[in-house]
């Protein structure tokens, strides 16, 4: 009895080792057990650990795999010496070192599949919250009554495409941090203990993360416009403002300059959350002037 989770069919009644032992082999898996305890654990624990893996496929050759080994050890000739055989040991040792590896790799995809599709929602989303802005929102204040001058439209238009590219720079972020480290994302989210979380809840967990950082782009791009653009937090020298715009006859190179440097401070906002928030917590960590 199964019960999809995330993708992840999950075992509701998971089956133990006992329950794969061959027929007529109930003594032989009780020496098992006497000579090689310490493999015997791990056999157990590794195929419960199977029955909760993310992919199908990881399931059943993981599970297949553990009922071979436990097959092979329990109609090996040397189960019958009264010590544990060195050859016998090794070879389990193996054996549970790879499936070992393979559920850690199984771990690793379940995370790296939740990020990537709560970036591809967040992505999606952001296109969405820029677009309907530009195409819909112009025409909603004409209704109500309210009449935005050049000015107005240049300013609006610098903050959702601000906000915007700074969505996709956080999305780049996080998948320059994820390249190779999709294992530690992993431990992360077991505190480095296999087996506490399962990985369809690892995905899921990954999948809202994608989106929250999405959104944490955007609200950073648009928090570090509009410091920038009011003149709270005078870093930089902005090429155009949307006044010199809409002044200067002929402004084709002062637009340009204007889109050109917005999407360079989104992008760079939303890439490097450590930079925004630095600029974000300027004022209050500035000491007051004598003075004032």
């Amino acid at each position: 009895m199964r019960e999809s989770f995330d993708g992840a069919d999950t075992e509701l009644r998971p089956e133990g080792l006992v329950d794969v032992v061959p027929a007529g082999f109930d003594s032989a898996y009780v020496q098992f057990g006497d000579l090689y305890p310490e493999q015997q654990l791990q056999l157990q624990l590794l195929y419960g650990a199977s029955q909760r893996a993310f992919e199908h496929r990881t399931r059943v050759s993981a599970r297949v795999t553990v009922v071979r080994v436990l097959g092979n050890a329990l109609t090996d000739p040397r189960l019958a010496d009264r010590k544990p055989n060195d050859h016998l040991a090794e070879y389990l040792d193996q054996e549970i070192a790879d499936l070992r590896g393979r559920l850690a790799q199984d771990s690793a995809t379940a995370v790296s599949r939740g990020l990537n599709i709560g970036l591809g929602l967040g992505s999606a989303l952001s296109l969405l919250l820029l677009a309907a802005p530009l195409l819909w929102g112009v025409g909603l204040l004409g209704a109500m009554g309210v009449t935005l001058n050049c000015t107005n439209r240049w300013s609006l238009l610098g903050a959702f495409v601000c906000g915007g590219v700074g969505a996709f720079g956080a999305v780049l972020s996080v998948l320059v941090r994820l390249r190779g480290t999709a294992d530690q994302l992993a431990r992360r989210q077991t505190n480095g203990r296999e087996g506490v979380v399962v990985p369809g809840q690892m995905a899921r967990s990954m999948r809202h993360e994608g989106l929250y950082r999405v959104f944490v782009g955007w609200v950073l791009a648009l928090a570090v416009y509009f410091l920038f653009s009011g003149g709270i937090v005078p870093v930089f020298q902005t090429p155009a403002t949307a006044a010199e715009i809409c002044t200067t006859p002929g402004s084709a190179v002062k637009g340009t300059d204007f889109w050109g440097f917005w999407c360079a401070i989104g992008f760079v906002a939303g890439f490097n959350e450590r930079w925004a928030f630095g600029l974000l917590s300027r004022d209050s960590t500035r000491r007051p002037t004598k003075g004032s």
